[in-house]
Order: C-alpha cells, then structure tokens, then sequence
C-alpha cells in the first residue's frame, strides 16, 4: 500500500503537467508585412507630454525630425530621433486630435470629430501658431482617426473610423480632397470603401468593423497600411482597396497602435499611446532587402 501511494505521488504530478499542457491555448502567432519585422523594433520612447501620442509625420520623408500630436491638447509636438526633448507650437484649444499629415508645405490636422486644421510649414517652430485655417462639417458624421495626403497629386485621404452606414454595409468609407496651396482650399473630390465581409466573416475583425487607428501609403508599391488598435492588426490593401494581407500585432510590443508613417528610407513607424505601466512610444521597423 505504501509503495503503490509512493507511486501515485509521482504520477499525480506528472498527470498534472500534462492536463495543464493540454488545455493551454496554442501560441498565438504574429506575422510582419513583407519586408519588416514586427518582433524587432528600435524603440524611441516619449516624454511624459507625449504619453498619449496619437498621429506622427515627417517632413519630406525626413526621419531626423518627428512631427506629432497627442490626443488631448492643440499642440504640434516636435523633436529629434531618440531626444526625449520636445518642442511644441499651440494650433488650437484642447480636444479629441488623432493624426497629422504634412502635404508638402502643409500641415493638416485631423480631430475626431472629422474637424480639419491647416497651417504652413513654417509655423512649426513658433510657440503659437497663425494662418491657420479651420475646416468643419465637410465630411459625413462620424469619428475620425486616419489621414493620409499624397505629394505628387496633392490629395488628402479620411478613413472613418466609425460611421453609422459602414457598420451596416460591413464595409470601411473614407473622402478624398484636393488641396489648392495656392488658394489654401480644400476641394471635394470623391469618395472610396473597402469591402470588411471577408475579415469579419474570418472573425479576423469585431463585427462593428476595422475601427482604423491610422493610415498611411507605400511610396512604392500604393499599397495601403491601415492600423487597427481596437482589432490590433495591420491591414495591408491595393491601391484599389482589396485586402492583401492582414498581420495581428503582439500587445506586449503594441501598447496602443495610433500613429502610421514611412520614412524615405522605406522603414515604417508606429506610434503607441502608453498605458497605466508603459510610457508613450514610437516603434521603427527597419526596411529588409
């Protein structure tokens, strides 16, 4: 009796192990778009007033200079690669702003509420901005977080990122305008959608849609990278807007997925908001031959 309890005392945890083992979910695997690798980042983190970065650009392409905004105040941050040190001119009073996009010599600013800034280049370095001009009630209601302005054609893309007819259709919407620097207008020129059944039917998305975060464009190729924080993942599209590829984000790499931008350099960028236990932060992702 003792030797059989001296064996059971053995098997017991051995039996265990193996129940354990068993019922433990298979690891969750995490892809990188085609030439990146997402488990690898450089890490520049924020200062504690970029705790909650949201939208980053640079100008021309030019990664010395990181151009950002924070979700809660009207202010333009700058600073060097890697210098916590941060600068900031004052655009507007306090709100909800999540991403930016310099058009040539054009700075555009996004709130959520679909509610555009635009100033010059050059009001950057003063502690105040002027010349500004805003722009509101030209886009359908909804929440707004993506903005992505082209260089050679001088158009500006607005995915919504919550709209009530997007949500019904299963598709994503955005607007597309022409900016005249010249007359400093913004003119109306279309409108696109992304098809959703396909990531929702894979449960690869929430039912309620992509919920983009942030959007910008391979110089290159055209494709689209469109950031999810709400879905974690990094969806990759056509220039015509077809799915090509979807890359679910590891959460203990990716805080809170806000901002999206390519250097000329083709390396890639996001931004994350920090969190309760991590500071703010922007992850570069250098371009593989």
């Amino acid at each position: 009796m003792k030797l059989l309890l001296k064996k059971l005392n053995y098997i017991f945890p051995v039996l265990i192990l193996i129940g354990f083992y068993a019922c433990k979910p298979a690891k969750q695997s995490y892809t990188s778009p085609k030439g990146y690798d997402f488990n690898h980042p450089e890490k520049f983190t924020m200062p504690e007033s970029l705790h909650e970065i949201s939208g980053i650009a640079f100008y021309k392409g030019k990664s010395d200079t990181v151009y950002s905004i924070q979700d809660e105040e009207g202010r333009l941050f700058r600073q060097a690669w890697g210098n916590k040190k941060q600068k900031h001119a004052v655009f507007a009073k306090k709100g909800d702003y999540e991403d930016l996009a310099i058009l040539n010599e054009t700075f555009i600013i996004l709130r959520s509420d679909g509610t555009l800034y635009t100033f010059p280049f050059s009001e950057a370095t003063k502690d105040k901005v002027a010349n500004i001009k805003e722009w509101n009630d030209i886009l359908p209601d909804g929440e707004y977080e993506s903005i992505y302005a082209d260089q050679q054609t001088n158009q500006v893309y607005l995915l919504c990122k919550n709209c009530k007819e997007d949500k019904k259709e299963k598709t994503m919407s955005g607007s597309i305008f022409t900016y005249n620097p010249a007359k400093k207008e913004l003119i109306a020129s279309g409108n696109f959608s992304m098809d959703l059944t396909p990531l929702i039917d894979k449960g690869l998305i929430l039912k309620t849609g992509l919920k983009a975060s942030a959007l910008t464009r391979d110089p290159h190729s055209g494709d689209w990278y469109i950031l999810s924080s709400v879905n974690k993942l990094l969806v990759v599209a056509s220039p015509d807007w077809k799915v090509k590829g979807v890359h679910r984000l590891n959460s203990s790499i990716f805080i809170q997925p806000e901002g999206l931008a390519f250097d000329n350099q083709m390396n890639l960028y996001i931004s994350n908001e920090g969190d309760e236990l991590s500071s703010g932060n922007i992850l570069k992702f250098a371009r593989k031959p």
